[in-house]
């Protein structure tokens, strides 16, 4: 078997064995949600430290254990959860600049602190926004919805891109996509977003669809695109090893933690003043 037909097997077997968990974690809500999202939080905090600083210090473990309680903070305490996470980025950026300033290496001291934060915003920020999406009224479906534009921009920008895709939307940093691929993303995250609608979540309206599958298309492929950034500023393919087949966990979520805090704000305060 080619190495390249090993790596398919791998993702299949991968996405067989861990999407129903992840599906069923989400519809559980609660607890089961937030550790779900805590484990990927940490995870992918954990990538970004190695990716940028090479080898964790107590410091940057510290910074990954916050990470992975964050979705624990909304699910517990969800009214007061903006003044909580205010407070960890507070205290991720005093106990980063302090750790440096007696721990050194001082010379680079700014920039590592600077990394540690945002390792930590980077690593929760959109997984913690789909708890609190989670815990609104039809939550579950609202979560259902920012998966749905995600993967369903992705699929679609995968499959015409490669059979129709002509020129090369970045190639500095990533050659694979195409213009063709990034217009055809557009469709399937808004078509994807009406089958929801049609067959799962008749509250839907048709300004939900529009607006998210739009915003999605933009945001989906630019988190997509931010991480590549990354992997190509230091030289390393994947974000990490964690699933097989599939590399690292930002790997598999760099678009959604751009989609999800979209779709949180547009839930929260756009939709209420649009009927």
């Amino acid at each position: 078997m080619t190495e390249k037909n090993r790596n398919l097997v791998l993702r299949v077997v991968s996405a067989l064995v861990l999407l129903p968990a992840v599906l069923y974690l989400l519809s559980r809500g609660g607890l089961f949600s937030a550790a779900l999202l805590g484990a990927a939080a940490a995870a992918c905090t954990y990538e970004y430290l190695v990716i940028t600083l090479k080898k964790l210090e107590p410091i940057g473990w510290g910074i990954v254990a916050l990470s992975a309680a964050m979705p624990f903070v909304v699910a517990v305490r969800p009214i007061e959860a903006t003044a909580l996470i205010s407070g960890a980025i507070g205290l991720t950026l005093f106990s980063a600049w302090t750790w440096h300033l007696l721990n050194g290496p001082l010379e680079d001291g700014v920039v590592r602190t600077a990394h540690l934060l945002t390792a930590f915003i980077y690593g929760h920020g959109g997984l913690t926004a789909l708890m609190a999406i989670r815990q609104l009224e039809d939550g579950g479906w609202w979560v259902v919805a920012a998966l749905v534009i995600t993967w369903g921009n992705d699929t679609a920008a995968y499959f015409v891109g490669r059979f129709l895709g002509k020129h090369k939307l970045y190639p500095e940093v990533s050659p694979s996509k195409s213009w063709e691929g990034f217009f055809g993303g557009f469709v399937g995250a808004i078509g994807f977003m009406f089958v929801q609608r049609q067959f799962f979540s008749p509250f839907l309206t048709v300004t939900d669809c529009v607006f998210l599958g739009l915003c999605g298309s933009l945001l989906g492929p630019a988190g997509d695109l931010c991480e590549s950034m990354l992997k190509r500023a230091y030289g390393v393919k994947d974000s990490g090893s964690v699933i097989p087949g599939h590399g690292g966990m930002l790997d598999r979520v760099d678009a959604l933690i751009f989609n999800a805090p979209m779709v949180l704000l547009y839930v929260q305060f756009l939709r209420p003043n649009l009927g």
